[in-house]
């Protein structure tokens, strides 16, 4: 998905361990002829990272049509997570395929690739998460690649479980990436308590999807993440009358980016250059066949450079 926002702030991330946060959305709409509007948990000021994830948009259940033109991505790869509807994906990879209900899509946009997003006419209701897992340094480069995964089912006190990146409860994705990660979809029914057990290398964060949720002893409002530093080894979920949370973890990313529009880099300079070959057309971003209609063009650059930060506090 794109990043469609009219002013896309610049953000220099960096991620910092720390204990237990929730971390509240905030609105943001969308133009271009999507015209929704998701709630954001990732980037905020007090925390940009959990492991590599990077870009956390909550959306839905909403009755919208979707329909994002062509545009690049570069030093990340996108993680697309449906509740309810379809989307119809198509790059400059040549992969054309769907985003369904439990199945994940992972794009691979390291030096350079493009999509396009289209839900399909039987779709009358969007439900679900767009992510972005930043690319570490030595692999931001990686050539371009498309990965589908339908995860099974497993269950746990009553809890089902799809794991679509990393492992839990004894299920292991096949779906590569650059960091060690964990991605999960939890559904928890009334009543239920669980204990994950989870590596206490990684920093970990819960997203209340629908229902209610205790994590810890820390209850969180729909659409909130809930932040768990390193150290832990489990996790406990608890919830009074059903709930479906998105869990997320891996390992402190450990490193800087400038994170603007659907690019992510290390400098101003690389962000300006990214913009410059969307613009002229060239090989890096390739093209996307089949999509009836003009690429998005790329929104105006702010007016200062693009500085990098240090870690937050």
């Amino acid at each position: 998905m794109s990043n469609v926002e009219a002013e896309p702030a610049e953000v220099t991330c960096a991620s910092t361990p720390g204990g237990v946060e929730v971390l509240e959305p905030r609105d943001v709409p969308l133009g271009g002829p999507r015209a929704m509007s998701v709630r954001r948990t990732l980037p905020q000021k007090q925390r940009s990272f959990i492991g590599a994830w990077c870009f956390c948009d909550h959306y839905g259940p909403d009755n919208v049509k979707m329909d994002v033109a062509p545009h690049p991505h570069t030093g990340l790869q996108t993680v697309s997570w449906l509740f309810t509807g379809e989307i119809e994906h198509r790059d400059s990879l040549g992969v054309h395929a769907f985003v369904r209900p439990g199945e994940l899509n992972l794009m691979t946009g390291g030096r350079g690739i493009a999509h396009s997003e289209v839900s399909t006419p039987s779709s009358t209701v969007l439900h679900g998460v767009q992510l972005w897992l930043a690319l570490p340094d030595a692999h931001r480069d990686a050539p371009r690649d498309f990965q589908h995964y339908a995860p099974p089912t497993v269950t746990l006190d009553g809890a089902a479980i799809r794991v679509f990146l990393g492992s839990l409860a004894g299920s292991t994705s096949p779906v590569t990436t650059f960091t060690p990660l964990l991605g999960s979809e939890i559904v928890l029914p009334a009543g239920t308590t669980i204990d994950l057990d989870v590596t206490p290398e990684f920093e970990h964060g819960v997203l209340l999807d629908t229902g209610d949720v205790t994590v810890g002893d820390t209850a969180l409002d729909p659409g909130a993440l809930g932040y768990v530093g390193t150290g832990r080894a489990t996790l406990r979920l608890t919830t009074r009358d059903g709930a479906r949370v998105v869990l997320l973890g891996g390992e402190p990313f450990g490193e800087e980016i400038v994170m603007w529009w659907n690019f992510v880099g290390r400098t101003h300079d690389e962000i300006v250059a990214f913009r410059d070959e969307w613009q002229a057309e060239t090989d890096r971003f390739g093209r996307v066949e089949g999509y009836a209609g003009a690429r998005l063009p790329p929104p105006p650059l702010p007016g200062g450079r693009l500085r990098p930060r240090g870690n937050p506090a």
